[in-house]
């Protein structure tokens, strides 16, 4: 099936022609779209603790960052152009915008980020610039003249002593203006700079795409949580070297055989990357406990992330970064519907109630803050 927010492409058009393989300009991906958060309420998020916010401005050729969360009075003595605010997860406390983020669930939930916004008087932007993921730049207000450029090379040229990674030479090669409702997708390593023709909102949905170097990190974290500093290097069948100071094949392989253990535990990997991969932007505070289990809906709590993986007959759930065993039936079944639908109507929610299983897993999610009834606000 074709969808405008894709072109007229359906989902695996898009994903076999387009997805980390070139850019694509969308007009009117969501027709008559316009903004759900104003720019004064972004400004007043920036403006709150514990939300991740930047300001950047350009001035006489250089740039200047800050981070917030920022007072109002900041604003008030910004000039009228070149500056631009940036706030991430956005979708984390406005429902507006995480039900815009929902509109891309044509990729998993765990390859999703967050939806960051970012306001501009004429003149604002933050400089040409590669990411290294994948983003869909949904125009919310006013217009973005976007200039790309081609895919950069691994390790680009930086302009040196800037506050931010600056492409060093840019040259572009298309250039495009979007107005409300109008997109651009960019695969990981493309040049692009965007730039205010007037006020702005612009509205980037980003993607999960971890570093190498963050993977192995975090893996070997994992494996010294589950291991500790008990397991060692042995070599019991040690003979007398030839050469004390070399280092044989047969002590690489020992070493090579240890980590690999825990790589092919498929079990050991499934939960620490599904932990990973669920792992909250913000810390998440526990709700008060509840004196009796709700009625009626339930649903996936605005900014929770969840994902499951197949365990023999039944799954793994991971929620915001925790870990439920699942057994098969209607347990499995409820996990599962929650990471689809994002919600449990009220007969799916009464039969789960009835489950020992399910029901063990819904007071664990409650009592996480994952999930919540459905008829609450937000």
């Amino acid at each position: 099936m074709t969808d405008p927010l894709l072109g007229g492409l359906s989902a695996a058009e898009f994903l076999a022609r387009h997805w980390q393989k070139s850019p694509l300009l969308i007009r009117q991906a969501i027709p008559g779209w316009t903004s759900p958060i104003t720019p004064d309420e972004l400004a007043g998020l920036a403006c709150e603790e514990g939300v991740e916010s930047r300001l950047v401005t350009r001035r006489r050729g250089k740039w200047a960052m800050r981070h917030g969360p920022f007072e109002e009075s900041d604003f008030a003595k910004l000039p009228a152009k070149d500056w631009s605010l940036l706030v991430q997860g956005v979708d984390l406390w406005e429902p507006a915008v995480a039900a815009l983020r929902d509109r891309f669930r044509f990729v998993p939930d765990w390859r999703l980020d967050d939806v960051m916004v970012s306001y501009a008087p004429p003149g604002g932007g933050v400089g040409a610039h590669v990411d290294q993921y994948d983003v869909f730049l949904l125009q919310g207000l006013g217009r973005r003249r976007w200039r790309i450029g081609g895919a950069a090379e691994i390790r680009p040229a930086w302009l040196p002593d800037q506050p931010l990674k600056l492409l060093a030479d840019f040259q572009p090669a298309e250039e495009w203006v979007l107005e409300p409702g109008d997109m651009l997708y960019l695969p990981p390593g493309w040049a692009h700079d965007g730039i205010a023709e007037d006020d702005c909102l612009t509205f980037s949905i980003g993607f999960r795409a971890p570093s190498v170097a963050e993977l192995a990190g975090r893996f070997a974290a994992a494996i010294g949580d589950a291991d500790g500093d008990e397991r060692r290097y042995a070599d019991p069948d040690l003979a007398p070297p030839e050469n004390p100071g070399e280092i044989p094949d047969a002590a690489i392989e020992r070493v090579r055989a240890l980590l690999a253990e825990k790589l092919e535990d498929r079990g050991f990997l499934a939960e620490w990357l599904g932990s990973l991969l669920t792992e909250p932007k913000e810390e998440r505070e526990a709700p008060p406990p509840r004196k009796r289990r709700p009625a009626g809906a339930l649903k996936r709590a605005i900014g929770s992330r969840l994902a499951f993986a197949r365990a023999g007959v039944g799954v793994t759930l991971f929620a915001d970064g925790e870990t439920h065993a699942t057994p098969a039936g209607i347990a499995a079944d409820t996990a599962m519907r929650l990471c689809g639908d994002g919600r449990l109507a009220a007969d799916q929610a009464k039969a789960a109630w009835a489950n020992p299983g399910a029901a063990a897993l819904l007071d664990a999610l409650l009592a996480q803050g994952a999930i919540e009834p459905a008829g609450k606000s937000g």
